[in-house]
């Protein structure tokens, strides 16, 4: 069952990115000659306003073909009034940032689905104490609930640590409330190094409390689930774009890059975790199709937007020699990729045998 929702998850990302391109080139009046699911052999198909519809047999992937558009020979140009080639660059801009685009906008719209459902949040309880800490040193107990830091009012457990980093190494006024009576501490965080997500050395400011473990479902009304939605695709956008960056300069191991395999192993996790969970799951795949299709790697939507830069820079566009080796580098760097995340995921699997 696992397996299957994964594969029909993939299979809704990629058909929703080829939305975006399809959409797009519509718009702009551009013959789409075939809208695929999925590679290799064709498993069914029909035809419908001059388009072919199809699904195939490989379901890790799937594209959009345009008129004049031929990633097999990107020399091929047709200039035909309905053709990919007769569009100016800013209009084929578009068609290629529609794919990734469509990716986000799918990510918001889980989010703003979710949040208008409810979101399970931490509430500000205390929890476990770490002795030797700014925490330790004032009478605050497991259970107390914090209240305000500095006159700011905390409803929830993020928003502590919100502050103290705002506080920095500035003394501290906390609100608390324990068995209903309402007290006022005074403390000075302490600088902490520990390791950020990509296990990098860094500081925070840390008062040494842990939360209760206690959380509520939050409901937000839609312009509040609007702005949350934007918020949280924007934040895991930046968070694959920053974690692209350490894998370029080596901050992280390549050992990190995971393929099909990994993708199809969280999704089934996810799966067993609840609908929720799977979401959420869902909404970040969508968003990294969307940041890493915006590579400029020329066989992505990336490297094609460069090319139609270059030609609005210049007004020509490179010569066919470059476009050609360049796109086919573009092809090696990511059967590369797509080989090293197989590599990585079956040396997971296999324990490193």
């Amino acid at each position: 069952m696992g397996f299957l929702v994964s594969l029909l998850v993939l299979s809704f990302l990629i058909f929703f990115h080829e939305l975006g391109h399809f959409l797009a080139a519509r718009m702009f009046g551009v013959k789409v000659e075939v809208f695929s699911i999925g590679f290799g052999k064709k498993l069914f198909s029909f035809s419908s306003s001059k388009t072919e519809y199809r699904l195939s047999l490989i379901p890790l992937g799937g594209y959009v073909k345009m008129k004049g558009q031929n990633d097999a020979n990107p020399a091929e140009v047709n200039t035909e009034s309905d053709g990919y080639g007769s569009k100016t660059p800013l209009q084929r801009i578009i068609i290629l940032l529609a794919g990734p685009f469509f990716n986000l906008a799918l990510a918001a719209i889980i989010y703003f689905g979710l949040a208008l459902g409810g979101i399970d949040t931490l509430t500000a309880r205390v929890g476990e104490i770490s002795p030797n800490s700014a925490a330790s040193t004032v009478d605050l107990k497991k259970g107390d609930k914090i209240l305000s830091i500095n006159g700011e009012e905390i409803r929830y457990w993020h928003e502590i640590s919100e502050k103290i980093q705002k506080a920095g190494a500035s003394q501290i006024s906390m609100t608390i409330a324990r068995d209903g009576k309402i007290a006022t501490l005074h403390l000075k965080p302490l600088i902490v190094e520990t390791k950020n997500i990509f296990g990098e050395n860094t500081k925070r400011y840390m008062i040494g409390i842990a939360p209760l473990g206690e959380s509520v479902k939050v409901y937000y009304n839609p312009i509040e689930a609007a702005s949350l939605a934007v918020e949280k695709t924007y934040q895991s956008a930046k968070f694959i774009a920053m974690g692209i960056e350490k894998l370029i300069t080596g901050v992280l191991s390549l050992n990190n890059v995971g393929g099909v395999i990994s993708i199809m192993q969280a999704t089934n996790d996810a799966t067993h975790s609840g609908f929720v969970t799977l979401l959420l799951l869902t909404a970040l795949i969508s968003v990294n199709l969307g940041v890493i299709n915006l590579l400029p790697i020329p066989a992505l939507d990336g490297g094609h937007i460069i090319f139609n830069l270059y030609e609005m820079v210049f007004k020509k566009m490179p010569s066919e020699a470059v476009f050609t080796k360049l796109t086919l580098a573009g092809w090696a760097v990511l059967l590369w990729l797509m080989l090293l995340g197989l590599y990585n995921d079956l040396n997971r699997i296999t324990g490193g045998f």
